[in-house]
């Protein structure tokens, strides 16, 4: 679920969860590095957690794609993974206020959110389908989703390609909710990455939905992890972190487990 930076709201209440080892970093981070962290020895990192297959929760543990790359860049980093769930919308107040150090939840790298925020290296290329309501008979390609009501979380960069495609959108806290809606006929659709929605529709084959492709009218995004402007080395560290996890085949392993596809690939 690729996102745009809006207005935000009240930040959601916020849950603090330690996952992954627990282990003391057996080398300290470098003190530019350090200097830059919310808290020393650990790296903070702000997601949904409920976000399939980024990040969610199954038998009551934290896991997923960029979970499981917070949790070997952290090791990269020699420092303790903290993941921090809240809801899409407080995800950027949270970074503002210093809730956390990164953020990784499907962030896509766009002009406006670059202009406030630093973005490490792409660990994503992600596509975009939409998805209807199975017998959906007005809405046939992406251009007819003019005049039509689309479930998006209102400041994502979905919800933006829709209103630029003259849709009207229906506000959703977060990717189940927007499916819900569009199966309950709430909402006459909804904008997503293929890897979401791919993956939804792999977990339920059966589910009353159709996927109609984007074409040209959605561009492919460019997917990574983001920093306040300031964290400048702890950009670098991390950075350097996803470069390494690229060539020892870590990240496309990875997306191989979660998306049955590299999307590491352009």
């Amino acid at each position: 679920m690729k996102k745009l930076l809006g207005l935000l709201g009240a930040t959601a209440a916020v849950f603090l969860l330690a996952v992954g080892p627990t282990f003391t970093p057996s080398h300290a981070a470098s003190k530019a590095v350090t200097a830059e962290l919310n808290k020393k020895g650990t790296l903070q990192i702000g997601l949904e957690g409920t976000y399939q297959p980024y990040g969610y929760h199954e038998d009551g543990k934290l896991v997923g794609y960029e979970v499981e790359i917070g949790k070997a860049v952290a090791k990269k980093l020699n420092l303790k993974p903290v993941f921090v769930e809240t809801q899409f919308d407080s995800l950027i107040a949270g970074l503002n206020g210093n809730k956390y150090d990164l953020v990784l939840n499907d962030m896509a790298a766009t002009k406006e959110r670059k202009a406030k925020y630093l973005f490490t290296s792409p660990y994503i290329y992600s596509k975009s389908q939409l998805a209807v309501k199975k017998g959906n008979k007005q809405i046939k390609k992406i251009t007819d989703i003019k005049g039509k009501k689309m479930a998006q979380t209102t400041s994502s960069n979905n919800a933006a390609d829709a209103q630029r495609l003259g849709a009207t959108i229906v506000s959703s806290s977060g990717f189940a909710q927007s499916i819900a809606l569009v199966q309950q006929g709430r909402a006459d659709g909804t904008i997503n990455s293929i890897d979401a929605l791919g993956a939804y529709m792999k977990q339920k084959p059966n589910a009353n939905i159709k996927l109609i492709s984007t074409g040209s009218s959605v561009k492919t995004q460019k997917i990574g992890g983001m920093l306040n402007k300031k964290d400048t080395d702890l950009r670098k560290s991390v950075n350097k972190a996803l470069k390494s996890l690229k060539q020892d085949g870590t990240l496309k392993n990875l997306s191989q487990k979660y998306f049955g596809t590299d999307v590491t690939k352009k």
